[in-house]
C-alpha cells in the first residue's frame, strides 16, 4: 500500500521559514513560558515551541515576512535570558552545549558538597549546632557555597527582576539568602542560639544536583541529533569551470556548482548526477540495505555514502533546503514540542512562585506582628508535626518561619526526584538495550494502542544475505549444493566492495584463482578461470551479454515475489547457478509480533523498501498486509505517525537507524 493515501502533504505552515536559537538561563516551565511570550511579541512571529530540555527555541515565521532573527534573540534577552542564533546543520550539537552546562553544573555541584556535607556530618553526627566555633567554620564554608554555587541562581534570579518576571532562581535565592541573612546576624549579633549556614547550603547544594542529573540526560538524548549532524561531511571538492578542483568548506557550495565525489566519499548537499556511475549507500535516508545504482540524471542526497564509482554533480540544494536538513528540523521539531501535561505545568508554575512569596510574607508578618496568635496554632497543630521548637523573638521567628515557606516550596521535587527517577529508569532500560526520550514517553508507555516497526535492521538482521541458491537440476540449500558453484561465484565476489558481493563472498572461502577481474558498476563482476569467461550480476547483465536465464524462471519468480534481489552465475553463455539475496529475519521478530496482536494492539510495517520486500517480511511476522506501507521517506514517517495520533492511537515506534530519528521522536513511544 502506499503511504500517500494516508499521509497528507505537508501543512502549509511548513513552507513558512524556520529560525533556530540556543537559550540558557531556563531553569522550569515558567522560564519556558516567559521566552515563549518574548519570541511571539516579535512582529512576523507565526509560532513558537521551546524546549527545557534541549535549551532551543524553534521560530516559524509568517510567509510574507523577512525572517529577523536577531529581533527574536534580543527580545529572549529583554526577558532576562541568553539567546544565540543557530544555523541548522552548521551551529554545533546540542551535545556540546549541553556538555557545556553539564560541566558548568558539576562544578557548582561540587562547590556546594564540598560545603554542606562538612556542615551535616557536624551538626547531624556530632551535634556542633550551637558551638560557637563551630559556627564560625559554618559562616565560612556557607559563605563559599552562597557566592561560588549560588552565583548561577542569582544570575538567574537578578535577570528576572530586571525582565518583571519570577522563576524557580528566585525561590532559590530568597530562600537562601534569607537564611543566611538570618544567621549571619545571629551570628555576628552575639545573640547566640541556633543558625541556619547548613540549610542556605543545602537548599543551593540539592537543586544544583537536580539541573546536575537534568544536564546528563539532556547531552545523552541529544546523541541522535549529533549522529544526524555527523552525516554531512565539512568539506566537499569542487570543480571549477577549466575542470581544476579544490576543497571547500560544505557551507560555501552554492546551487548548479560542480563537485567531484570518490569512492568512500559523503554526498555533502543534495545534487543530481552529471558524469559516472555508482553504487550509493542511501541506508540512512531509505533504510534500504542495498545500494542504489547511479547513473547520469540520478538524484543524490547529502549524507548518503558513495561506494565503488567517481561521481560529478551537480548541487541542487543546500543549508535547510537538503533531505538531510529536513530530517535534523523534524527531530528538532519533535523534541521542542511539548505534551499536554507539560502545558498543565505551563499555568500552574506561572503562578507558583508568586503565591509562595506571598505565602512567605504572609507567615513572616503574622509571626513578626501577632506572634501569640501564631503560637496558639503552632501548638495546636504540633501533634501532627514533626517535633520542632518555634523560634524565640518576634523578629527572628518572622525570618525563619518566612525562610522555611521559601525553602520547603522549591520546587526540589521537580528538580531532583524526577530527573532521579528518569535517569535510574534510563540506566535500567539501558542495560537491556532500551533508550529512554523522556519521563512523558515513560507516562505515555502504558497507554500504547499501536506499534509501528521499521523494517531494516529492526525486524530484519539489516545485512543482505544468501537466502538460498539454485542450480540446473537442483532446488536445495547452499548447504545441499555442490561447492564448485558457490566457491566460483564467492571468488569472483571477493574483490567488489558492494554488498550484495560481500554476502556472496561469505559462502566459501575456497581459493580459486580469477584472472582479468574488472568490475561492471551497477552490473555486475566478471573475470576468466582457465578459458571459461565467468559473469556475476543482475539477471538484466547477464541478459544482454547471451545468457539464457530460462532453466531458472520458477525460482526467479518465486524469490522476486519475496522482495529478494537474484543474482546470477554464468559460465561464457550458459546459466550456472542463481542466488537469492535478501535482509534475513531477526530471531524472535514474530513472536514478538503475534504478542502484540495477542494484547490487541495494531500493528504496522513502514519502511522505506520496496513493496514486495515489505510484504513479503510482513507475512513472516504476522502484519496483516492492509498495515504494510512501502517505499517511504523519513519525514513521511513522522507524519504517518502523526497521522495516526490525530485519529486518537497512541504510537509506539520500533526502528533503528538515522532514518528512523523523526519519526522515533514524534512518537508517543520510540
Amino acid at each position: 500500500m502506499s503511504v500517500d493515501s494516508i499521509i497528507e502533504p505537508p501543512p502549509a505552515a511548513s513552507s513558512r521559514k524556520l529560525s533556530q536559537l540556543s537559550v540558557t538561563g531556563m531553569d522550569c516551565s515558567n522560564c519556558v513560558r516567559h521566552v515563549t511570550e518574548a519570541i511571539q511579541s516579535v512582529p512576523g512571529v507565526h509560532s513558537a515551541m521551546v524546549s527545557l530540555e534541549n535549551k532551543q527555541a524553534s521560530v516559524r515565521w509568517n510567509p510574507r515576512v523577512t525572517p529577523d532573527s536577531a529581533a527574536v534573540a534580543q527580545a529572549i534577552r529583554d526577558a532576562g535570558y541568553s539567546a544565540t542564533v543557530l544555523e541548522l546543520g552548521v551551529e554545533t550539537a546540542p551535545t556540546d552545549r549541553g556538555a557545556q552546562t553539564l560541566a558548568g553544573w558539576e562544578f557548582t555541584l561540587w562547590i556546594g558538597l564540598l560545603g554542606m556535607l562538612p556542615l551535616m556530618i557536624g551538626e547531624w553526627v556530632f551535634n556542633l549546632g550551637m558551638v560557637p566555633w563551630f559556627q564560625w567554620v559554618a559562616f565560612l564554608l556557607a559563605s563559599i557555597v552562597q557566592i561560588f554555587a549560588g552565583a548561577q541562581f542569582y544570575r538567574g534570579a537578578w535577570n528576572q527582576l530586571k525582565a518583571r518576571h519570577a522563576n524557580m532562581d528566585t525561590l532559590v535565592a530568597l530562600g537562601s539568602t534569607t537564611a543566611f541573612s538570618y544567621s549571619v546576624w545571629a551570628l555576628l549579633s552575639g545573640r547566640g542560639g541556633h543558625v541556619y549556614f547548613m540549610e542556605s547550603a543545602s537548599i543551593i547544594t540539592l537543586i544544583s544536583l537536580g539541573h546536575w542529573m537534568e544536564s546528563r540526560v539532556s547531552v545523552r538524548a541529544s546523541s541522535a541529533l549529533r549522529g544526524l549532524l555527523n552525516l554531512a561531511p565539512p568539506t566537499a571538492r569542487l570543480r571549477n569551470e577549466v575542470g581544476a578542483e579544490s576543497e571547500i568548506p560544505v557551507a560555501e557550495l552554492k546551487l548548479n556548482d560542480l563537485v567531484a565525489l570518490r569512492p568512500g566519499d559523503r554526498v555533502p548537499t543534495d545534487g543530481e548526477v552529471m558524469e559516472g556511475n555508482s553504487a550509493v549507500d542511501e541506508a540512512m535516508l531509505t533504510g534500504e540495505s542495498v545500494p542504489v545504482d547511479k547513473v547520469s540524471g540520478s538524484p543524490l542526497f547529502a549524507g548518503t555514502v558513495n561506494l565503488n564509482g567517481k561521481l560529478l554533480m551537480r548541487v541542487t540544494a543546500t543549508g535547510e533546503e537538503t533531505a538531510l536538513a529536513h530530517i535534523i528540523a523534524a527531530v528538532q521539531r519533535a523534541q521542542t514540542s511539548r505534551a499536554n501535561i507539560q502545558r498543565l505545568g505551563d499555568r500552574v508554575s506561572s503562578v507558583f512562585v508568586p503565591i509562595v512569596v506571598a505565602i512567605a510574607l504572609a507567615a513572616a508578618f503574622w509571626w513578626g506582628l501577632a506572634p501569640d496568635s501564631a503560637r496558639q496554632v503552632h501548638d495546636w497543630l504540633a501533634p501532627f508535626l514533626w517535633p520542632a521548637h518555634p523560634p524565640v523573638g518576634n523578629l527572628a521567628a518572622a525570618f525563619i518561619i518566612a525562610s522555611a515557606v521559601l525553602i520547603i516550596a522549591c520546587p526540589c521535587a521537580m528538580g531532583l526526584a524526577t530527573p532521579t527517577a528518569i535517569m535510574a529508569g534510563s540506566n535500567a532500560a539501558a542495560k537491556r538495550g532500551i533508550l529512554i526520550r523522556d519521563g512523558v514517553a515513560l507516562e505515555k508507555a502504558g497507554q500504547v494502542t499501536a506499534v509501528i516497526f521499521d523494517k531494516t535492521g529492526t525486524l530484519t538482521v539489516g545485512q543482505p544475505g544468501v537466502a538460498k541458491t539454485w542450480e540446473p537440476g537442483s532446488t536445495g540449500n547452499v548447504s545441499q549444493l555442490n561447492v564448485s558453484v558457490p566457491a566460483l561465484a564467492a571468488a569472483l565476489a571477493r574483490h567488489s566492495t558492494h554488498p550484495i558481493s560481500q554476502a556472496i563472498a561469505g559462502l566459501s572461502s575456497e581459493a580459486i584463482e580469477i584472472s582479468d577481474w574488472r568490475e561492471a558498476r551497477g552490473s555486475g563482476v566478471q573475470g576468466h578461470q582457465g578459458n571459461r569467461l565467468l559473469r556475476l550480476g543482475s539477471l538484466n547483465w547477464l541478459r544482454e551479454s547471451g545468457v539464457n536465464l530460462e532453466a531458472g524462471t520458477l525460482f526467479i519468480q518465486e524469490w522476486s515475489a519475496q522482495g529478494a534481489t537474484i543474482v546470477g552465475l554464468a559460465a561464457n553463455t550458459s546459466l550456472t547457478g542463481l542466488f537469492a539475496v535478501k535482509d534475513t529475519l531477526k530471531t524472535g521478530s514474530a513472536k514478538v509480533v503475534a504478542d502484540l496482536n495477542q494484547l490487541g494492539l495494531k500493528t504496522f510495517l513502514l519502511t522505506g523498501d520496496n513493496a514486495l520486500s515489505a510484504a513479503g517480511i510482513a507475512r513472516q511476522v504476522g502484519i496483516k498486509v492492509e498495515n504494510v506501507f512501502a517505499e517511504v521517506r523519513p519525514e513521511q514517517k513522522a507524519e504517518f505517525v502523526k497521522k495516526l495520533q490525530q485519529q486518537g492511537e497512541r504510537v509506539a515506534f520500533v526502528g533503528d537507524g538515522i532514518n528512523d530519528a523523526p519519526a522515533l521522536e514524534q512518537a508517543d513511544l520510540g
